[in-house]
């Protein structure tokens, strides 16, 4: 059975940054994508950013050239979020998300993915 558990999550500093990780068990890398989504206090879980198998990535506008999403096999983990530049509208409970690859799979939606971490809360304080 596929389990993430995410690690990272701690209050910082506006400015500052942040790696977050998700480790993998129970599944295979090679047939995962992943993707990292947030929710903010009284707002709708959003897409942040998402990893496919060929290494391709893609961001939301609101993280773009801010964070960076890439895998760490040496380390079993399945993606990392380098979060640098952090804004305090980055505060959120930040989940990560995986599920095995398929043809022409929509990585930016919720409704893709079937494993989920249970979240790591993010402060960023101004």
């Amino acid at each position: 059975q596929v389990r993430l558990v995410e690690s990272g999550g701690q209050s910082v500093q506006a400015g500052g940054s942040l790696r977050l990780s998700c480790t993998l068990s129970g599944g295979t890398f090679d047939r995962l994508v992943a993707a990292w989504f947030r929710q903010a206090p009284g707002k709708e879980r959003e897409f942040v950013a998402a990893r496919s198998l060929d290494g391709s990535t893609y961001y939301s506008d609101s993280v773009k050239d801010r964070f960076t999403i890439a895998r760490d096999n040496a380390k079993n983990t399945l993606v990392f979020l380098q979060m640098d530049s952090l804004k305090a509208e980055d505060t959120a409970v930040y989940y990560c998300a995986a599920n095995e690859y398929y043809r022409n799979i929509n990585l930016l939606v919720r409704e893709t993915y079937d494993y989920w971490g249970m979240g790591t809360p993010v402060p960023v304080s101004s």
